[in-house]
């Protein structure tokens, strides 16, 4: 039996081998609670060293600031009133720069307001750790024992954690069960957010619609659900980021597989089973809110329909295709989830539009009361800055003080593209999925959709092709299953009366043949020689059209979309991609293809 000298010395020295109290924990057969508690008590606690930016030929004065369990800190105590913000931690796939871009913006905001800014984030490429944004930054990791470590020496007003994606987010009801304020949305309303049995009994109360689902902890439990409420289902575990582990399923067989697999990703949650709307619209919604007042900040329509991750989707602001009184529920559905969730600060939702005989039905998918990856792409096209707005709401300035109008209706379009990496990929597949892919985003604007969306597309690195193209870069070759033909017909003939030579597989040559459009015959890969890959290796292909049945394409498909990925070859594989792309390639990029400052556009508009 240790002494408290002997026990203190063990766990100074654990401390400075850089053991977290978690794992300390796992080591002694104890609680991560009991371990803080014990070095408290016994006064083993971090102190702050400040980074030598000058290399200690100069005193350095920067405000970096990272922990070590040595004596003496080096952190200046400060007479304002301080908030830390929470950062997003290492940028990764489901969580990158644009939740950055939100924390930097609230260090603004709350700088304005007087308050001394502190940032916690652990990723140095970010603007959020540079010198001058924050006026003291902390380079620790986003856990609970180094977030509290800083609260602790800091004493802040209050933290802000849905600035930076699902990692701080995770920490709101750890935080406060520790007495921790934190600004903004309760913990308890991103717990009704996330539940979906707490969401459900919410949204029943509200009148909304939502797909039929339900939460299964076992095979059977899934099933039974699929079961009644028919498949294709989509299943993911909860509390998950950028839609990791999401599938949608068509089958028994698939759901069982699914379910022994998803539950490694997030064993402590349920997972949600949910009735997939197949070819709905999805629709992506930025808000603020103070608790009574709502701003709806941007209504981004998805260009790709349902089922594609809305970090993958390209989306366009203002909506192209929804009725005048589909957007009008779609608001009112916002502002009634806002004051019912009592959200302070950024609200993202996302709704799915069916449409029925003429009618489009709007349903509720997901709500998240934290800002999303949308953000700057919103605040861009609408020229107002959601996340500054956000931040001083959550420091307690009501909404009606910023004077903004219900909706700002702008006169141009504004096109956001996913940025996907699959060249850095081998043999990775191109389909895109509930599971998000992208590393990033970029956004094209013009007073004209074809524009704006050829200009996206640009920034994501695929430049589309003009109509009557030169003959080096004159061929398209489209593969599409049986189920997508007819929507593709009016396509392909308008793409022939352009000028390009369409080059089709067998399937699809005899469809277009039989229906009057001009067409040439390749073989598939498995078939023969020269195939859609020889004729891809020729260079002379300016687009490729291919829509899978499923994701477990044949293996032509793949050795199509992954030879176009190498051959830096435009292509789509959704029927609403190559809607769009078509719009692209109508506008006449070479003789109209313009551009002009961000600002110009709301001078315009405001003219």
């Amino acid at each position: 039996m240790m002494n408290e000298a002997e026990l203190k010395r063990r766990l100074q020295d654990a401390k400075e081998f850089g053991f977290s109290d978690r794992q300390l924990a796992h080591l002694w057969g104890s609680t991560e609670e009991k371990i803080r508690a014990l070095r408290q008590r016994l006064g083993v606690e971090p102190v702050y060293k400040t980074v030598d930016t000058c290399a200690a030929e100069f005193e350095a004065y920067t405000p970096y600031h990272y922990s070590t369990y040595e004596s003496e800190s080096e952190v200046s105590p400060c007479e304002r009133e301080k908030i830390i913000i929470l950062g997003g931690g290492p940028n990764r796939i489901g969580q990158g720069i644009e939740f950055d871009y939100c924390c930097v913006h609230a260090v603004f905001a709350l700088s304005e307001m007087g308050y001394e800014t502190i940032m916690v984030n652990s990723n140095p490429e970010t603007v959020s750790t540079d010198y001058d944004t924050a006026d003291r930054l902390y380079f620790e990791p986003l856990t609970f024992e180094d977030v509290m470590n800083i609260i602790e020496t800091e004493k802040p007003k209050g933290v802000i954690v849905q600035f930076g994606g699902q990692t701080p987010l995770k920490l709101a009801v750890p935080l406060e069960n520790a007495g921790v304020t934190i600004l903004g949305t309760s913990p308890d309303s991103i717990d009704l957010a996330e539940d979906r049995k707490r969401f459900g009994a919410l949204i029943d109360q509200l009148g909304i619609k939502q797909p039929p689902n339900g939460t299964a902890v076992s095979v059977e439990e899934a099933i039974a659900i699929a079961n009644k409420i028919t498949y294709p289902v989509l299943v993911r575990p909860s509390y998950v980021l950028g839609g990791r582990a999401m599938e949608i399923v068509y089958d028994e067989t698939s759901l069982a597989n699914y379910m022994e697999r998803a539950v490694e990703a997030s064993p402590e949650r349920p997972v949600l089973v949910d009735k997939f709307l197949e070819d709905a619209v999805e629709v992506d919604v930025d808000a603020i809110s103070d608790g009574e007042s709502v701003y709806i900040g941007g209504i981004m329509e998805h260009i790709e329909f349902a089922g594609v991750h809305s970090g993958d989707s390209a989306c366009v602001i203002p909506p192209r295709t929804l009725k005048p009184s589909t957007i009008d529920d779609i608001v009112e559905q916002t502002k009634m989830l806002a004051r019912a969730l009592k959200v302070c600060g950024l609200m993202n939702i996302q709704y799915a539009v069916s449409r029925r005989g003429g009618e489009e039905v709007v349903s509720v998918l997901e709500v998240n009361p934290r800002a999303s990856r949308t953000v700057p792409y919103v605040s861009k096209a609408k020229g107002v800055p959601l996340a500054k707005i956000a931040a001083q709401v959550m420091a307690g300035k009501p909404l009606k003080e910023f004077n903004l109008p219900e909706r700002i209706e702008v006169k141009h379009v504004a096109v956001k593209e996913a940025v996907l990496p699959f060249v850095k990929f081998p043999g990775v597949d191109t389909i895109l999925g509930p599971e998000m892919r992208s590393t990033g985003e970029v956004m094209g604007i013009d007073t004209d959709f074809g524009r704006a969306y050829a200009k996206a597309q640009a920034g994501a690195g695929m430049i589309l092709p003009g109509p009557n193209p030169p003959k080096e870069k004159s061929q398209i070759i489209i593969s599409v299953n049986d189920h997508d033909k007819p929507e593709f017909l009016p396509i392909a003939a308008e793409l022939a009366r352009l000028n390009f030579e369409l080059f089709a597989t067998g399937g699809t040559f005899d469809y277009l043949k039989e229906n009057g459009v001009e067409c040439q015959r390749v073989f598939k890969v498995k078939e023969d020689r020269p195939n859609i890959v020889d004729l891809m290796k020729n260079g002379r292909i300016a687009l490729v059209i291919n829509t899978p049945l499923d994701r477990e394409s044949a293996y032509d498909e793949l050795a199509l979309r992954r030879c176009a990925v190498e051959q830096n070859v435009p292509y789509v594989t959704t029927r609403a991609g190559a809607q769009a792309a078509l719009a692209a390639i109508q506008s006449d990029l070479k003789n109209n293809l313009q551009v002009k400052a961000l600002q110009d556009y709301f001078q315009t508009a405001s003219a």
